[in-house]
């Protein structure tokens, strides 16, 4: 499904305080009880929430993402604004690592008037963008393609990406733990993720509200390895001691 400007609003509230009931959800939304009956019962099918008995929750797992179309949608806003927030800090004629993830793709888009950029990349979706900008180069490396969302991954673009050392890695997660562990959900991807930013002069996360306290099975890094956060939403606690403790520059995308 593609949901409606209500059920992201309804889904953003559940993901930020990780379950709600149903009251307090037609109290936020300013709808009936049998409105958000009816959104919850669609998102619920569609995997995007669990139910429990008077409201829902996130769903449980730690193994597996969200399906990518529905990934594009949600928090779409979001991260539009934090894609123009990178891209203004991006300067022309400058090397970039990109990896998999609808926000990255998203910073591709806001990519489109640079020019001398350098990309490399293992996500197909944010070559396809960027080839279409003739001031840039795009180099895409080699790996086995995810068909849920062209992501490249295995060993071979592991090996790949050692080639290079950028200016600068642009990368997203799925997860931000309270421990300041980043976390993801395919291992084969986690090693590509690790080696971009063992390759990289800087490394620059952006990742939407939801990814805080989001779990997934995968250690990718630690917030400790990061030069600067970009974001959406002040980030909950504990994660501004976190992120003043590593140094890290959190840019909120307003």
């Amino acid at each position: 499904m593609n949901p409606n400007p209500r059920q992201l609003k309804l889904l953003q509230h559940v993901q930020k305080h990780h379950s709600s009931t149903v009251d307090e959800l037609a109290g936020h939304l300013g709808v009936t009880v049998q409105t958000v009956r009816r959104d919850v019962q669609r998102l619920s099918e569609a995997g995007l929430l669990a139910r429990f008995h008077g409201g829902v929750r996130v769903p449980d797992s730690t193994i597996e993402n969200i399906a990518h179309h529905q990934r594009e949608n949600l928090h779409a806003e979001g991260k539009r604004r934090i894609a123009l927030a990178v891209a203004q800090a991006v300067p022309n004629d400058c090397s970039l690592l990109i990896n998999i993830g609808t926000t990255t793709e998203a910073i591709a888009k806001a990519l489109m008037q640079h020019t001398g950029l350098r990309v490399i990349t293992n996500n197909i979706n944010v070559a396809a963008i960027l080839s279409l900008n003739q001031n840039s180069e795009v180099i895409v490396a080699g790996g086995v393609v995810r068909p849920r969302d062209h992501g490249i991954v295995g060993e071979a673009t592991v090996d790949f990406i050692h080639q290079f050392k950028v200016d600068i890695a642009l990368i997203g997660i799925s997860g931000i733990e309270a421990d300041g562990s980043l976390r993801d959900f395919d291992y084969r991807e986690v090693k590509v993720s690790q080696a971009i930013i063992s390759h990289a002069r800087e490394v620059w996360l952006a990742a939407d509200a939801s990814k805080f306290n989001r779990l997934a099975m995968v250690r990718v890094a630690h917030l400790g390895q990061i030069d600067r956060l970009f974001t959406d939403e002040v980030p909950p606690d504990p994660f501004p001691d976190l992120l003043a403790r590593a140094q890290v520059r959190c840019d909120i995308a307003m």
